[in-house]
């Protein structure tokens, strides 16, 4: 295990690229954590470097400062990986930890301080120091793969939202007819049924849904 660093803000400006007065606007503006103090000497470590290359990064990409503060403030009132994942074990969604940047990089600049927000209300993501973990893979690149269809972050979070609300109502209904016929072990060991009603059933839906538009799309080849 790597030995933790820590800095005096001489140090800490020098290793960012700033200077001892940026550090100290940043650090009243409440951009990054306040140091630990020993005495008289404020100490920094690695996770204060990771924010101010973060906040450096931002900058270049065209966020305002108060956006950054924004962002800052998400980071640190945001959920913790303990409190995102809980105490037992995912059964099948695969965790991912992800950089400011190489978020920023899926979303294509929309990883703005309300999507962030937005996101960590729903449980999507939570904070480990400066970075960020995604409570499953799966709906990470599907949020990645519709933004890059030209659907906007925002839009996705309000679909993930209600999405979720049903399937908190699927999961329960499933729940309560297995525990209504069956001792409660057999719960996870039945859980790939309940996943394959529900995607089955999806699947249904979006063809009669298709079939409904396809009926009533109008017919511009008849004069």
């Amino acid at each position: 295990m790597a030995e933790k660093r820590e800095y005096r803000m001489e140090e800490l400006a020098r290793l960012a690229g700033i200077t001892v007065r940026t550090l100290r606007f940043y650090r009243e503006r409440k951009l990054i954590p306040p140091p630990r103090r020993e005495g008289r000497i404020a100490w920094y470590d690695d996770h204060h470097l990771a924010r101010l290359r973060t906040i450096a990064a931002l900058l270049e990409r065209g966020h305002t400062l108060s956006g950054i503060a924004e962002l800052a403030e998400a980071f640190d009132h945001g959920r913790d990986v303990a409190d995102l994942l809980g105490f037992g074990t995912l059964t099948e969604e695969e965790p991912v930890r992800l950089t400011p940047e190489e978020l920023a990089a899926r979303f294509e600049g929309q990883d703005t301080p309300g999507n962030l927000a937005a996101a960590m209300e729903l449980g999507y993501l939570g904070t480990d120091g400066d970075e960020i973990v995604h409570i499953s893979r799966r709906l990470l690149d599907v949020s990645t793969a519709l933004v890059r269809e030209g659907i906007p972050l925002s839009a996705v979070l309000q679909a993930g939202a209600r999405v979720r609300e049903h399937a908190d109502a699927l999961a329960e209904l499933f729940a309560d007819l297995i525990l209504g016929h069956a001792p409660e072990e057999d719960l996870a060991r039945l859980r790939p049924l309940a996943q394959s009603v529900v995607d089955a059933e999806l699947s249904l839906a979006l063809d009669r849904r298709l079939r409904e538009q396809g009926r009533e799309a109008p017919d511009h080849g008849r004069g």
